[in-house]
């Protein structure tokens, strides 16, 4: 039998319990479930713990609620304080907002290897579908579902995706909505940087720093599938600052940030 890392499965999600639920409901599906499932709640109204709270009663591995007060977006710091407690060897990191293969887990464990991480891309479903979807409660899509695009993408071949060759550099294809590193790998770096303001590059900025410190990356294809729900898209008015951290991370070739992970781990 086949040893896997030990794997805490970690999401951000923020007021939409509906999509949350759906998530759960794929990771309650997998045919390898991650050793443990951590919610980091940016500040959810009730609505969502209470999801969590009654998923919890049956849940197949412990589900933890990670939470803090509504303050804007501050998805680094949820998700610092959420890896901060992780448990186990293995970060698997996706959205709130994913619905899992059912070979998702297994897939990225089975693909794990030291000083690499790896990044997967996201079938989209599409808005005129979403009534059905929560309806249905569905999580189950092939080649041929209803409501999506991308459909080359929810092909799973795996021995097509062992040719994929470990890179230097960040591909422009990387999304946080699927990827997976070592726990101690994202120590070295100090996590995600809180000093990253609104939505958008704070998992591009914190692969940056993985890279600068070794670490390579491996693009997951044709395995590791996910489904993306549609949503409006984000406030992006703050993006550029955060584009100019970026580009210093990069370019000074920085490997740790002042205002990170650090501050919630227990001595």
């Amino acid at each position: 039998m086949t040893k896997y890392p030990t794997c805490s499965l970690v999401t951000p999600t923020y007021n939409w319990p509906e999509a949350l639920e759906l998530l759960l409901l794929s990771i309650k599906k997998q045919t390898h479930l991650p050793n443990e499932v951590i919610i980091a709640d940016d500040g959810s109204r009730e609505e969502t713990s209470k999801l969590i709270k009654r998923m919890q009663g049956d849940f197949p591995v412990p589900l933890h609620h990670i939470w803090h007060e509504d303050n804007k977006n501050q998805k680094p710091a949820i998700m610092n304080k959420a890896i901060a407690s992780a448990k186990f060897e293995y970060i698997v990191e996706i959205d709130g907002d994913i619905i899992m293969h059912k070979d998702f887990v297994k897939d990225h464990l089975s693909m794990a290897e030291k000083s690499v991480f790896l990044y997967g891309s996201r079938v989209n479903i599409q808005e005129d579908y979403l009534d059905t979807l929560f309806k249905k409660k569905q999580t189950h899509f092939g080649f041929f579902s209803k409501g999506i695009k991308k459909r080359g993408r929810t092909l799973r071949i795996p021995f097509l995706a062992n040719k994929y060759k470990t890179e230097d550099k960040r591909s422009s294809k990387l999304r946080g909505c699927n990827m997976s590193f070592w726990r101690e790998d994202f120590l070295k770096v100090n996590g995600f940087n809180e000093s990253l303001t609104g939505w958008g590059i704070d998992d591009s900025e914190m692969i940056q720093r993985l890279i600068n410190i070794g670490i390579k990356g491996k693009r997951l294809k044709y395995k590791g599938i996910v489904y993306h729900i549609y949503h409006k898209e984000q406030d992006k008015s703050h993006i550029h600052v955060n584009e100019i951290i970026e580009k210093e991370t990069t370019e000074k070739k920085v490997t740790y940030i002042e205002k990170g992970v650090d501050q919630y781990l227990k001595n």
